[in-house]
């Protein structure tokens, strides 16, 4: 994939399943990957394995919700490996119910991870972006964000948001020569989404029907999501911006 060799690419969430298959991908690419994570030693096990296999990393703690921890992240990064060409907004968390069960502190807490926390990645890393006059956003959001998904209002919620900020993004930052551009995963086994599901027979006729709902007939698995990421973080979408693709394995396809 051309344009990706040698570009320093932050990945928020690195550590977690989704985000640490979007670092090993990148790596593979030849991109220089800051690992993000709140998890320093899981964003270090990371970093280890791709160093092991040739590539080029490293770990980086950064807490999302605070705009100070993400402008130190983001600057140790720049000052370690060099200006951000390339940045993912990966990183999520959820915990699910039905919405009137629910209380503010808990909305707090996934509007702060989940919403406030790209904004502060995209103000510290932007205006780097913007002053070079070059850069690719990729930001993770959900397709609850685009249908909708019960139990998951307030995530949905901020993943919407963060589908208007992105095209709002897109469109005031084209002549600056930065794509931005959103990844929505469908349903995905991930640590995320067991957590969603729940566990024993409740958790397993969830994933049942949500298996039999997905054309595919399968949940995605991580390894699904980097090559969307990374095509659309590459040269060849230099024309692309401002769009929303579903990795979903055809349970949604929105327009």
């Amino acid at each position: 994939m051309r344009g990706i060799k040698g570009k320093v690419t932050i990945v928020t969430g690195g550590a977690g399943g989704i985000g640490a298959a979007i670092c090993r991908r990148f790596a593979e690419a030849g991109a220089i990957v800051a690992v993000f994570d709140i998890n320093l030693e899981a964003a270090n096990a990371v970093v280890a394995e791709i160093r092991e296999k040739g590539g080029s990393a490293a770990a980086f703690q950064v807490d999302l919700t605070s705009q100070e921890s993400v402008q130190a992240a983001v600057a140790a990064a720049e000052t370690q490996l060099g200006p951000t060409y390339i940045l993912v907004n990966n990183a999520g968390w959820d915990h699910a119910a039905p919405f009137l069960k629910t209380d503010k502190p808990l909305w707090d807490k996934i509007v702060a991870v989940n919403l406030y926390g790209p904004l502060y990645m995209h103000q510290a890393v932007l205006k780097g972006m913007a002053e070079r006059g070059a850069g690719k956003v990729v930001n993770v959001a959900s397709d609850a964000a685009r249908v909708g998904s019960s139990g998951e209002a307030v995530y949905a919620f901020c993943k919407g948001g963060l589908l208007s900020f992105s095209k709002t993004m897109a469109r005031e930052l084209a002549r600056k020569q930065i794509n931005v551009n959103v990844v929505c995963p469908g349903p995905t086994d991930t640590a995320l989404f067991r957590d969603f599901a729940g566990e024993g027979e409740q958790g397993e006729k969830l994933k049942g029907a949500l298996t039999k709902a997905i054309p595919f007939g399968r949940l995605g698995q991580p390894d699904d999501l980097p090559g969307a990421v990374l095509f659309l973080s590459s040269e060849e979408a230099s024309f692309i911006t401002g769009q929303v693709i579903s990795v979903s394995g055809g349970l949604t396809m929105a327009g």
